[in-house]
């Protein structure tokens, strides 16, 4: 095929494409993540007051309320309930801590049978390795950089 050829099969291709797929949502879909992940910084919000009604503060607070939505993250996602919400709600659901919880347990369920090495601690990474490794190398940097100061 020819370059005049070839660009004109591309642009028909793409035109039949275009007829096939149903039109985006926009509106919906940024409504729907807008409010989802509203929704779990909310109920974030509500477990920080309620352990700081109950004597809780400071770094200890910060730190128990993100461990309880990582908890609950990681068991919606065994519970195959964080899917659907991530059907539903797209990026509404990444974005808050419970979307990192996410990414790190869905690879590790779904390689489980390949053994607990080889299948759970390797696959476990996959998604979340990056986003470890470079929040640990710019921790690194930035008490470095700190440190000099």
């Amino acid at each position: 095929m020819t370059g005049k050829h070839k660009e004109n099969y591309n642009e028909n291709y793409l035109r039949y494409v275009r007829t096939q797929d149903p039109p985006t949502k926009h509106f919906k879909n940024c409504a729907a993540a807008f409010g989802v992940g509203g929704l779990i910084c909310c109920i974030g919000q509500f477990f920080r007051y309620m352990l700081e009604f109950a004597g809780l503060s400071g770094d200890v607070l910060a730190g128990s309320v993100s461990v309880i939505l990582i908890f609950f993250g990681c068991l919606l996602t065994g519970l195959g309930v964080y899917d659907r919400i991530g059907r539903y709600a797209g990026a509404g659901s990444i974005v808050p801590i419970t979307g990192f919880a996410n990414s790190v347990a869905s690879p590790a369920i779904e390689f489980k049978t390949e053994g607990w090495i080889y299948g759970m601690a390797a696959k476990m990474f996959t998604v979340a390795g990056a986003i470890i490794v470079f929040g640990v190398f710019s921790g690194v940097l930035v008490g470095i950089i700190y440190s000099l100061i």
